[in-house]
């Protein structure tokens, strides 16, 4: 009797020094789970500073829109997710060959060109007035950045503009994200203004099931385009 009490109470010791190991085991599993979630989560982001002055040296105002685009270009190649362009001049030169009617800078017209050239182009033409400074814009190559979708193409999110039309069943806001129609959202905004919207997987144009208007950063968080 004596041996089998000593022999329950050593399986006794054994068996939660089993279901320890086992909670350890499941404790770091976890752990690095965890761990590889968060750093996939993490995507880096780049910044480049570029000074507006480039554009106060150009000849002509025709090479000064090639150089904005050979940034924008190696900005889009380099996955560069902003470009910081600073005035390092006080004063625009009087034969800049930039339109100084309104004192613009060098500056100010890389900003220009680059955000014109950021936007899709199914947008563009709502977004950008006619301006002196985009006058050779038709000469720059599409960027094909990873944002710039084709109207064949689906994607989990989509750059889109608010249109004045309102949907007639619901009056919810339209959105024109450069598909055949356009697509109802889940928010009222004004029209003329550029959204980034979550497309879904439902390829349905013709449902009305509104689309989420989701923060323009969220693509790159999840996405890392």
């Amino acid at each position: 009797m004596a041996k089998k009490n000593k022999k329950q109470a050593t399986e006794g010791e054994v068996e939660p020094e089993l279901n320890t190991n086992n909670d350890d085991s499941d404790d770091s599993h976890n752990k690095k789970k965890l761990k590889k979630k968060n750093k996939k989560m993490k995507i880096p982001t780049v910044s480049i500073a570029v000074p507006g002055s480039i554009i106060d040296n150009v000849p002509t105002l025709e090479l000064a829109t090639r150089l904005a685009g050979q940034i924008a270009r190696a900005a889009t190649i380099f996955r560069i997710n902003e470009v910081v362009v600073f005035d390092n001049k006080s004063n625009p030169d009087n034969d800049s060959v930039l339109d100084n009617s309104n004192d613009e800078s060098g500056a100010s017209f890389l900003m220009q060109i680059l955000q014109y050239l950021e936007t899709p182009q199914y947008l563009r033409k709502a977004l950008f007035p006619m301006h002196n400074s985009l006058r050779f814009v038709g000469l720059l190559p599409p960027l094909d950045a990873p944002h710039h979708l084709r109207k064949h193409e689906w994607g989990p999110y989509r750059e889109g503009v608010t249109v004045k039309e309102r949907h007639l069943n619901s009056g919810a806001t339209l959105v024109d994200v450069g598909l055949v129609k356009n697509v109802i959202v889940d928010q009222i905004f004004k029209p003329g203004r550029r959204v980034t919207v979550a497309m879904g997987t439902d390829r349905n144009l013709d449902s009305d099931l509104p689309r989420q208007v989701v923060s323009s950063s969220k693509p790159t968080r999840e996405e890392g385009t």
